[in-house]
């Protein structure tokens, strides 16, 4: 078994920090979103992971490759952020092998036991029941099959949500697929669609099974990545007890974090040489070698290696960025 996670996404909805940092190594629940990914994986015993890296690539590569060292990563650079199906098919492209694979999107975190796929006999995804489906892929089902899909659909005809969570049996017949929608230059929403090429594959009678996530956790957007937060730390809290700090669980604190006269928590990320003083951080996110000194902090979020003094709102800064609200 082995493992693709398309992760050269830019990440537009998570400016300013994705300037400087690739979404996937934002911090959530004390690692980046990667991290949790792959955390997965190799608990299953999957040990060959492709990464589709585009957006500051060499920094997936380098945390990935410092982290993970008994892990074969392979590398793979999308030159153009044509789609998912695209993405896959970068990935598959000079590799002859048809072992069966799973497919993760690199900007979610999941929170389902991966296991049985190892022994499914068939094709399958990930579905999850929500409100409004038009944003996702839609799958329509008969039973515990797969009979259609259709991409950001205007009007639903199913609430099924695919959410970005693949088992391929046959690589080689999904690859055969995706070329098929790029030769006959089939887009949706201008985009090569693995969902697309996932049809195609329904057509020529393939059997694609579903099941349901229930932990399915996007981190595309602040106010979602500060939820998803919130759930890890539930099952990820970290800390040690400082003199003159109150902590107020769940919380994940790095050890080289320096901390005096403060309240943390709940639902705080602080990560590693962090500086805060005489402040309140709640239901916040705080990159490395941030600077925190006379502020509270709720629902925000601060890039690594930036300083605020005396706020008493809610920030979305920057990497490196210096805020002075006295």
């Amino acid at each position: 078994m082995r493992a693709i996670i398309p992760v050269a996404g830019v990440g537009t909805r998570l400016r300013p920090h994705t300037y400087s940092l690739p979404k996937v190594l934002l911090n959530v629940g004390g690692k980046p979103i990667v991290g949790h990914i792959v955390d997965h994986l190799t608990n299953i015993g999957i040990k060959d992971i492709s990464v589709v890296v585009g957006y500051m690539g060499d920094m997936v590569e380098e945390y990935l490759r410092a982290n993970y060292k008994k892990t074969n990563f392979r590398f793979v650079y999308q030159e153009e952020r044509l789609g998912l199906g695209h993405a896959t098919h970068v990935a598959l492209s000079g590799d002859p092998s048809d072992e069966p694979l799973i497919i993760i999107l690199g900007d979610t975190v999941f929170d389902v036991d991966l296991s049985p796929l190892l022994k499914s006999q068939y094709s399958s995804i990930g579905v999850k029941r929500v409100e409004d489906p038009r944003r996702f892929g839609v799958a329509e089902t008969d039973g515990d099959s797969v009979t259609r899909l259709i991409e950001k659909p205007d009007k639903p005809t199913s609430n099924l949500a695919v959410v970005g969570l693949y088992f391929i049996k046959s690589p080689l017949a999904l690859d055969a697929a995706i070329r098929e929608t790029i030769d006959k230059d089939i887009k949706t929403k201008n985009e090569y669609q693995l969902t697309d090429a996932l049809q195609i594959m329904l057509d020529r009678g393939e059997k694609i099974k579903f099941f349901e996530v229930e932990g399915w956790y996007d981190c595309g957007k602040p106010e979602t990545l500060l939820s998803t937060n919130r759930h890890l730390l539930k099952k990820t809290r970290h800390f040690k007890k400082r003199d003159n700090v109150v902590i107020i669980p769940p919380v994940y604190i790095a050890d080289s974090a320096r901390i005096s006269n403060s309240v943390i928590g709940p639902n705080a990320t602080i990560d590693s040489d962090v500086e805060i003083v005489d402040s309140l951080i709640r239901d916040s996110i705080i990159g490395s070698g941030a600077s925190i000194q006379n502020s509270l902090l709720e629902g925000s979020i601060v890039g690594q290696n930036a300083q605020l003094k005396g706020s008493f709102k809610r920030v979305n800064a920057g990497d490196s960025t210096e805020i002075d609200f006295l």
